[in-house]
Order: structure tokens, then sequence, then C-alpha cells
């Protein structure tokens, strides 16, 4: 059974960084295209971030130059250093990745980036 826990979420000053990470048991990142989207109240989840497997990198334009996906394989673990951050970066963050047409989701961690 493939489960995703999110961690490293809380409330942050604009300007600062956090680093979120992603566990991921019953699968090996590093053989999945794995992302982080994100969802704030009253919008629709849209991705941040996708690292595939030979270690291609995605972002969205909102984002470019400021996050960084990374990956450490032996700890299969995905990361998302978050810099600069912005008021408009406050959601809910989620790990994702999808197995034999099924998408597998995290429940999540917080990001507050009070102005």
């Amino acid at each position: 059974q493939v489960q995703l826990v999110e961690s490293g979420g809380t409330l942050v000053q604009a300007g600062g960084s956090l680093r979120l990470s992603c566990v991921a048991s019953g699968t090996l990142i590093s053989n999945n295209l794995m992302g982080w989207y994100r969802q704030a109240p009253g919008n629709e989840r849209e991705l941040v971030a996708s690292i595939g497997r030979g270690g291609t990198t995605t972002y969205g334009n909102s984002v470019v130059g400021r996050f960084a996906i990374s990956r450490d394989n032996a700890k299969n673990t995905m990361y998302l250093q978050m810099n600069n951050l912005k008021p408009a970066d406050t959601a809910a963050y989620y790990c994702n990745t999808r197995l034999g047409g099924v998408g597998y989701w995290g429940p999540g961690t917080q990001v507050t980036v009070s102005s």
C-alpha cells in the first residue's frame, strides 16, 4: 500500500524559507514521477513542482527561481525547498505520485506566510 506523509509546514514571515518533506512507503520514489501540489482556500489544487524518474524537474510559473524540488532515494523522501516566501504561497501542500493509473496523495501540510 502506497503512503505519502508530508511534514515541515508552519507559519513563516514573508521572505523566509521552509523545507517540506514527503516520506513515501509502499513504493520507491526513484521509480516514479513525484510532485508537490498546493491548494489555497477557494482555489483549485495546482502543481508546484515535479521530479521525474531521471531527475528532470518542472516548476509552476509562480515559484520558478524560488522553490527547488529534490529527493533522497536512500531515505525514500522527496523535498521542497521554498525560499523568498510570499503571502501568496499560503496553502496546504500535498505530495503526489501515480502508480498503475491511480493517484496517491498525502494528507498535506499547511504553509502560512505572514506579511
